[in-house]
């Protein structure tokens, strides 16, 4: 039976995508190939480094960061950074105003709904012009 080597490169550039919340068509799109070639690309063991430049420019990280990524490492990282006192929990608390945000897009709303107006009343001008008199 096979085991998996450690340093699977198309393995690497999955998880690094699954991490970064993109899927392969998504991918695939940005790279200009198909969602079939990622599939294949994340199922290779090594891959031409051109091509991991590429990919590695997309998904934000350095080629040398997807040849040495390691899943305990990120893991140990959050869990060294990460701080859940249950006396200050603070991590999960909103940091914007909802009402201020609602109040910002009722504005924009009435701005939009006012330069649409002025450019139907420009428009009927327009056209008052055009048309003769009856």
């Amino acid at each position: 039976m096979n085991t998996p080597t450690k340093n699977h490169i198309g393995r690497k550039i999955s998880r690094i995508r699954e991490l970064r919340d993109m899927k392969q068509e998504a991918l695939a799109a940005a790279l200009g190939v198909s969602q079939q070639t990622i599939s294949n690309i994340e199922n290779s063991e090594t891959i031409e480094d051109s091509t991991l430049d590429k990919i590695a420019q997309v998904l934000g990280v350095s080629p040398e960061a997807i040849r040495k990524f390691s899943e305990e490492a990120v893991f140990n990282i959050i869990s060294n950074t990460f701080q859940d006192s249950s006396s200050n929990n603070n991590n999960y608390l909103c940091t914007i105003n909802p009402i201020d945000k609602i109040v910002a897009l009722f504005e924009e709303k009435e701005k939009l709904y006012e330069r649409l107006l002025q450019a139907e009343k420009d428009k009927v001008t327009y056209l008052e012009k055009l048309v003769p008199n009856k």
